[in-house]
């Protein structure tokens, strides 16, 4: 068994300098880009890392690679949206007309990066 001293997820970009001015200006979230080739590291509130690396032949992931909790998921979709953030609509899935799926009390609104990663701010029942 592993002795686990913590877990750090990641995901890829295809500019990593693009993405530390996205996740750190636009996003408001802090980050700290090792050197100009990375790796970026995006520190939650909470304590919580997310490393983000750059990779010559990135794709964008077709999932959710990083979500958001917010308290209040309309400021937050207003504030995003006034930087130039565009929400995403996915088929078979209900929103309002900011690109908001509420269902049981819990709300989510993707987004995408500039490298095309899915991302999404949500708001916890």
């Amino acid at each position: 068994m592993v002795e686990a001293k913590r877990l750090v997820a990641s995901f890829s970009v295809n500019d990593i300098g693009h993405a530390a001015q996205f996740y750190e200006k636009t996003l408001g979230l802090k980050a700290e880009l090792m050197s100009d080739e990375g790796p970026l590291f995006l520190h939650g509130p909470d304590g919580s890392t997310t490393m983000v690396y750059a990779k010559p032949d990135h794709a964008p992931a077709t999932f959710t690679v990083l979500n958001i909790s917010v308290d209040d998921i309309t400021v937050a979709v207003d504030e995003l949206s006034s930087l130039g953030v565009e929400f995403q609509r996915y088929p078979g899935i209900e929103a309002d007309e900011r690109g908001i799926h509420t269902s049981r009390g819990h709300s989510i609104a993707w987004f995408e990066d500039p490298a095309g990663n899915s991302l999404s701010v949500a708001q916890e029942s």
